[in-house]
């Protein structure tokens, strides 16, 4: 009996002791893989967007707090955590947002002087209900842009760095005749080599014109000298025919010439 109570008694300490340990096992899982903790706030935040930027800033709490393409952003911890919501709903991002390097670690004293690098910032407080419907319009129109972010006489230095409008236009059109210009050079050029080669072809043909007609002009030479041999002892044979006619002709009139000298001395006497 006394062995029986003394293993209930063990076995009740063993289970008493092990309950803490995996109380505070549970504990540390869930503080290591912790989400942000909550931010406690007065009542609905109120964000101001920050000059040069899209990106909306919620002032009046002690920790970082955005507004930026759709979705609430706050670091936590050397993380970075994001939701579409700004007081639940935060997960892990992976990475750093790109947003966040142009945001002055300074920029809540600005707000505080309202003033802005030097200028004064006329900004004013919106219902962050406003900002969650308006954002990708007033980003699409470049509405901030239109009313200088509320800052008296400050130009955005990366912003003005960009040409206008005109000048961009007008740009646009040097480009395209520059493009033209170098399209119809080439263009120009197979011309002028179309003329050099059809000149060239034309020296070619005249030279064959040429070539063709000293060939025939020589062809008719050569015809005519080959006509005048073959002509010539056919003349000579004509001429020997004609000869004897003519001897006979003449030996005729001789004998003619003589009958009469004899008839007009017989006339005399």
């Amino acid at each position: 009996m006394k062995k029986l109570i003394f293993g209930t008694l063990v076995l009740a300490f063993v289970i008493v002791g092990h309950v803490p340990t995996m109380a505070r096992a549970d504990v540390d899982v869930h503080i290591g893989i912790g989400l942000p903790l909550p931010i406690v706030f007065g009542g609905p935040p109120r964000l101001v967007v920050l000059p040069g930027t899209y990106v909306y800033g919620v002032p009046d709490i002690e920790v970082d707090l955005f507004f930026h393409n759709g979705w609430w952003w706050r670091p936590w911890q050397g993380d970075w955590y994001r939701s579409r919501h700004y007081n639940s709903g935060w997960g892990y991002y992976h990475g750093f947002p790109s947003f966040y390097r142009g945001i002055p670690t300074y920029w809540r004293n600005d707000y505080r002087n309202r003033r802005w690098e030097g200028h004064r910032w006329n900004y004013q407080p919106i219902h962050y209900r406003e900002v969650e419907r308006n954002w990708s319009n007033w980003e699409k129109n470049k509405h901030w842009d239109q009313k200088t972010w509320g800052v008296q006489g400050w130009r955005d230095q990366r912003r003005s760095q960009q040409p206008s409008r005109g000048v961009q236009q007008q740009r646009t059109q040097e480009k395209g005749k520059v493009h033209q210009q170098r399209q119809a050079v080439p263009q120009s050029r197979d011309a002028h080599q179309q003329d050099i080669q059809q000149q060239q072809r034309n020296r070619e043909r005249g030279k064959l014109e040429q070539q063709s007609r000293e060939s025939g002009q020589q062809s008719r030479e050569g015809q005519q000298q080959y006509s005048q041999q073959q002509q010539g002892p056919h003349d000579k044979e004509k001429g020997k025919q004609r000869n004897p006619e003519s001897q006979q002709d003449q030996s005729q009139q001789q004998q003619g010439q003589h009958e009469r000298g004899k008839g007009e001395k017989q006339d005399r006497r």
